[in-house]
């Protein structure tokens, strides 16, 4: 059996937000497919202790902090991951916050903030580590973390479902200019994910209700699993996609429940 059948082993990854949640499963996950990771936190504290957990799988780590919505600091830690790995081959950037309004009470700070937290910076990371890899001449892997907010309308949260389908649409663009060096760039859109962040719950008949097929929130690591899939040889010719993660919501006809219903009363007589 191919103990390396994702490709993994050894590769230099950089995880940005990987101090908890979905980035920090992916981190782990990255590990335990053999890669060395270095992971970027805006908290120093989250970051130090997840690089613990990465080095404990047996691979080597680097905890980083910085605010990657500074094109400054943005630049300085892909260039620290990149001295510590000596290259870089794999990058998963998941870092995004959602604020919630109705458009008409949505001040310009806040529209502005959102572009910046959940699309702009892509741009800052992306075109760095992209840089690197054609200048090494390996390719390389990128996946990054949209929403179903951006598929669907957002209402409520109007910035982030717009900053979220720009970032779909920059992971094609990406993916269109950059394919020729062999550089592949995919997006994962969640749905209900239960984060520390967002630590919500749903009974089954919750989640049915609400239409998640699977009757449960999702989970961390069913994201990170999808990352690590774009970023490895299993996904070797998948580039400009981004995959819905959502427990079956998007594949449900819209009057699902309401069809439901009727068919159980026409059953019952």
């Amino acid at each position: 059996m191919d103990q390396n059948v994702l490709g993994l082993a050894g590769k230099p990854a950089l995880v940005i937000g990987g101090g908890f949640g979905m980035g920090k499963a992916s981190a782990l996950l990255l590990a335990r497919a053999g890669a060395n990771v270095a992971l970027a936190d805006i908290v120093e504290e989250r970051a130090h202790a997840a690089a613990k957990e990465v080095q404990a799988l047996g691979v080597r780590s680097l905890a980083l902090t910085g605010d990657v919505t500074d094109m400054a600091q943005a630049h300085r830690i892909v260039a620290e991951a990149v001295k510590f790995h000596g290259g870089l081959e794999v990058l998963i950037n998941m870092v995004g916050l959602a604020t919630w309004n109705e458009l008409m009470d949505t001040e310009e700070a806040a529209w502005e903030q959102q572009m910046m937290i959940n699309l702009r910076h892509h741009v800052y990371i992306g075109r760095a580590a992209a840089r690197q890899m054609i200048q090494q001449g390996t390719g390389g892997r990128m996946a990054f973390v949209a929403s179903v907010s951006g598929i669907y309308g957002a209402p409520y949260h109007g910035a982030y479902g717009a900053a979220k389908a720009g970032l779909m649409s920059l992971t094609r663009t990406m993916a269109n200019e950059w394919g020729k060096h062999n550089i592949r760039v995919n997006a994962v859109a969640p749905d209900v994910i239960s984060t520390p962040r967002h630590p919500g719950s749903m009974n089954r008949e919750q989640a049915l209700d609400e239409g998640v097929l699977l009757g449960r929130m999702g989970q961390p690591e069913e994201i990170a699993g999808a990352l690590v899939f774009f970023v490895s040889d299993l996904a070797s010719f998948v580039t400009g996609q981004t995959l819905i993660v959502d427990g079956g919501v998007h594949a449900a006809f819209p009057h699902f429940r309401g069809v439901a219903a009727a068919f159980e009363r026409s059953k019952r007589g």
